[in-house]
């Protein structure tokens, strides 16, 4: 299995917590995005987005995170982490939706912003991540994990930007069943931390 990934990036780092909760090896191939690699034609012909993170595994090319959380889910991860039940099923989906839309465009773009110099309105971002904060914090007020009764891949698509949050300029201290989640989250077995995300 191979991962076409980047240190600094929350997307990549999904795929690499679920790896190492699912205690899959695999090789990480760093894409400097810097450079422009990602624009590449031999990149573009892994992901014709020209985005990461990419995923080899046994003949399979996958491109998406939240896609390659799915694929490993099933591939690798029985029931747990991505329920095969409609209802469950599409509880997980509802969260891996808000990953991709109030977290990415909301605190993943306030910390693009402030951290690489990206042409975003940080207060406007900030507003829009508080509003999927709050979200997790309702849900997560009265349940341990956002989907079911134990973890599964709609904790790991939300954890990551949630986590750097700070980076942002967006401050956790009013979420506090935030807080209590990412704590639990850091005490899952396998659990692997990324810069700006500590292991405690």
């Amino acid at each position: 299995m191979k991962l076409y990934d980047m240190e600094l990036s929350g997307n990549c780092y999904k795929i690499r917590l679920l790896c190492g909760l699912l205690g899959i090896d695999y090789e990480r191939v760093a894409v400097d995005l810097m450079q422009g690699q990602h624009k590449t034609e031999d990149f573009l012909r892994l992901n014709p987005r020209g985005q990461i993170p990419v995923l080899e595994d046994a003949g399979a090319l996958i491109w998406d995170s939240s896609a390659i959380l799915l694929y490993l889910a099933r591939q690798y991860g029985g029931e747990q982490w991505l329920p095969l039940a409609a209802k469950p099923m599409a509880e997980v989906m509802q969260w891996l939706s808000l990953a991709q839309n109030e977290l990415l465009y909301g605190l993943a773009r306030a910390r693009a912003a402030k951290k690489f110099n990206r042409p975003w309105d940080v207060e406007q971002c900030q507003q829009h991540g508080r509003l999927g904060l709050q979200v997790l914090e309702r849900q997560l007020a009265t349940n341990a994990w956002l989907a079911g009764s134990q973890p599964t891949i709609a904790d790991i698509a939300c954890y990551p930007y949630v986590a750097l949050a700070p980076e942002g300029g967006v401050a956790l201290a009013e979420f506090p069943a935030v807080l209590a989640w990412m704590q639990r989250i850091r005490e899952l077995p396998g659990y692997v931390a990324m810069p700006g995300i500590g292991a405690d």
